[in-house]
């Protein structure tokens, strides 16, 4: 029998199970449970028996266990993490192809394989930071700060929210001024005027935005998307297709890397689902460290 531990954020998405739910849930796959709410103190405590990691709810969840486990001292014990989606986009899932009934999906653990799972480090903001999703400028931190302003009005459940947040993205679009960036990438400059410029490991980002569909978060290299001033069109069209659940495939200028430096003329950036001001505008270098975490998949996944 594994051991596992579940790592439960009891606030994501819509609520769709409560802990004695999940435990029984995965218990009856014939796994040893143990749970933490990743609300409360010591819930990063692993014990050293467990087989692999649980993570109940959204990217954000996976996020601050991903940064739990790079904290630890490389001798330790490292973890793979399996997923239950629990949010509201569910970005690093829908990368890793986890999708269905949350049954479903911890049967599928019995024929497990490990999937590496890049991640891009971050120099220059003074912090130790790092992105799992991806790091950028333009419209999507100004989404974010919109939507943090609207929290009370955006609707209770999750096609609601990511409905919401496509068409405030919409409106931005219209109205913002494209900004110069310099980009230079494995020592090629690609600079310019841009409404966003996003750094990504995964195909995904924000309400499920795919603007990097050949991204594959273990392959050692990031996706660089740039949406520059002359496809503002393509682009409105691109977000009115998502908001009308349309299935036309667009694509973007996107340049491959394992390491880019960037100055954006603007302060507004984010890195995953965290939006930040800078004082001043500040030039970033961004490497990728290849499998710096592996998640639990089936191999049918990577088809």
């Amino acid at each position: 029998m594994k051991n596992t531990n579940l790592l439960h954020n009891p606030t994501a998405g819509d609520n769709d199970f409560s802990e004695k739910e999940l435990v029984k849930l995965i218990e009856a796959e014939g796994f040893k449970c143990d749970y933490s709410s990743v609300k409360d103190e010591g819930w990063d405590d692993f014990k050293t028996e467990t087989d692999f990691l649980i993570i109940a709810g959204g990217d954000g969840t996976v996020r601050r266990v991903a940064k739990a486990l790079m904290e630890r001292k490389r001798l330790d014990k490292q973890y793979p993490l399996a997923l239950l989606p629990h949010g509201t986009a569910n970005n690093i899932a829908t990368a890793l192809q986890i999708t269905g009934e949350a049954k479903e999906i911890a049967k599928s653990w019995h024929n497990e394989h490990l999937q590496p799972f890049d991640i891009g480090k971050i120099y220059g903001l003074g912090d130790d930071r790092f992105f799992l999703e991806g790091f950028g400028y333009g419209v999507f931190p100004r989404l974010m700060k919109v939507m943090s302003k609207m929290e009370a009005e955006i609707g209770d459940t999750v096609e609601q929210k990511l409905k919401a947040a496509l068409a405030v993205l919409y409106d931005i679009v219209l109205n913002y001024e494209a900004k110069e960036c310099k980009i230079v990438a494995d020592g090629v400059e690609h600079s310019g005027r841009y409404l966003m410029v996003e750094v990504m490991n995964i195909r995904s980002i924000g309400p499920n935005l795919f603007l990097a569909p050949d991204a594959d978060p273990g392959d050692g290299e990031l996706e660089i998307v740039t949406i520059p001033e002359t496809q503002r069109k393509k682009f409105e069209a691109f977000i009115l297709s998502q908001i009308n659940g349309e299935d036309e495939k667009y694509k973007f200028p996107t340049i491959k890397a394992k390491s880019v430096e960037l100055a954006w003329e603007g302060k507004d950036l984010h890195i995953d689902d965290e939006r930040i001001k800078l004082e001043e505008p500040a030039g970033v270098t961004i490497e990728v460290q290849p499998k710096m975490l592996h998640f639990v998949i089936t191999k049918s996944n990577l088809q």
